[in-house]
């Protein structure tokens, strides 16, 4: 529950807010209706959707889907597992009443214990997750290209994991800046803007590590 809910609140704050209820949807269904915990990501979904129309000016379905999602939040904590269902709750009630006023202002970010959670604050695997979630929710982007770079990405941290540290460490924590896969990786989840290029290097390298594996395995044919 808490990573789908650190890496759908990255998602949308990265500006990916259709593809954030990717990460809530499976655990979502899971959940008994009516729980807090039920409420609170189909409060999220029904968030993230009301915003998604509000950008596009289907003002109509932006109101409605956030006078629902503030009846899913309503009688929630303030800070339900640590997100900031009250300033949420109150921007639903301004989007509700005038969807048009998100022309004037952006979304507002989803936060966890106070912070404002983007792609690179997560672990290497929820950014994992996030890239996945990413490359299925847009046309321009292969799937397996993304799933073979997070392969290969798994397979740098396993050799750095595997390498001499010379003294009892704890392990670094992977992130955006690392070189190779997994700072392609982050980079991709992370970069909306610059995604096109990102995912243009990060297929190249994916091709030419591919072409390295096959190279290899047709020594053994």
């Amino acid at each position: 529950m808490d990573d789908a809910l650190r890496v759908g609140i990255a998602v949308f704050n990265a500006g990916d807010h259709r593809a954030a209820h990717e990460a809530w949807e499976e655990v979502w269904l899971s959940l008994d209706e009516g729980t807090p915990d039920e409420r609170l990501l189909h409060g999220l979904i029904q968030y993230t959707a009301a915003v998604h129309h509000a950008r596009r000016r289907n003002w109509s379905a932006a109101g409605r889907l956030a006078g629902s999602a503030g009846r899913y939040l309503a009688d929630l904590d303030a800070d339900a597992r640590g997100v900031n269902v009250d300033d949420v709750r109150d921007h639903l009630r301004r989007l509700a009443a005038d969807p048009e006023f998100t022309e004037r202002r952006r979304p507002l970010p989803l936060s966890v214990g106070g912070v404002v959670v983007e792609p690179t604050d997560l672990t290497f695997e929820n950014a994992a997750t996030a890239a996945t979630l990413l490359a299925a929710e847009y046309e321009a982007f292969e799937a397996s290209i993304v799933a073979d770079a997070v392969r290969y990405a798994r397979s740098e941290l396993d050799t750095d994991a595997g390498a001499p540290t010379g003294g009892a460490q704890a392990p670094r924590r992977p992130q955006r800046r690392d070189p190779g896969f997994v700072g392609m990786v982050f980079d991709f989840a992370a970069d909306r803007n610059r995604r096109s290029l990102v995912y243009d290097r990060l297929r190249a390298h994916v091709e030419r590590r591919r072409d390295t594996e096959r190279d290899a395995a047709g020594l053994f044919e």
